[in-house]
Order: C-alpha cells, then structure tokens, then sequence
C-alpha cells in the first residue's frame, strides 16, 4: 500500500517540475540551449531555485506563436510549472546549494 503512494508520489513530482528536472538532473547544456534558442533575456539561472528561475527566464523572452506543442512552452504552461517548480526547488533546497557551490551558475548558450 506504502508503495503504491510513493511510486504516485516520485511520478508526480517528476512529471510536473519540469523547469526543475531540466536545471537540476539533465546536462546543463540543455537548460543553456533553451534558454538560446528560446531568446531568453536571462544570461543564466543560479542553481538554487533554478526551476523556479528557468521558468521565469522563459517568460521573459522574445514572443512566440506558439500553443505549447511545438518545443516552446506556452506561457500558461509555463505558468503553471512555476508553481510545482518552486515546491520541488524548496525539497531539493539542500542539493541545489550543494551544486551551486560546486558549478555555479548555469549560463545561456552563445550560438553565433
């Protein structure tokens, strides 16, 4: 029974931070490349809330069209994942100090 609510629990919580899992567990040259192709004003996104600021640093770029389907959130989306990327931020509070200390700031891909 336990078991069944934490599988429910990981599944959750790793669907909805995506902000999160692109900062914290993927290479950070993935959250650099979005945030370049993306045209995002953020230069680079410290790694304690880094959801949270990804998120953010998605809003404030260039207008897309777009519904979310295509590979560039929609702002409702992006919205919305704000939230849960700030509750899994403040769980993972005490590795993302770790890792900000480690590496640093993750920053913005120059494509020339």
């Amino acid at each position: 029974m336990k078991f069944r609510w934490i599988l429910l629990l990981l599944s959750a919580a790793s669907a909805s931070g995506c902000g999160t899992i692109n900062t914290t567990f993927r290479d950070d040259a993935v959250a650099s490349n979005k945030l370049a192709r993306w045209h995002s004003r953020c230069d680079s996104v410290p790694r304690i809330y880094s959801g949270t600021v990804f998120d953010y640093c998605t809003l404030d770029a260039e207008q897309r069209r777009s519904t979310g389907f295509d590979g560039y959130p929609a702002p409702a989306l992006i919205v919305l994942d704000m939230g849960f990327s700030a509750v899994t931020d403040t769980v993972l509070l005490p590795y993302s100090i770790y890792l900000q200390n480690k590496h640093g700031d993750i920053k913005k891909a120059r494509f020339e």
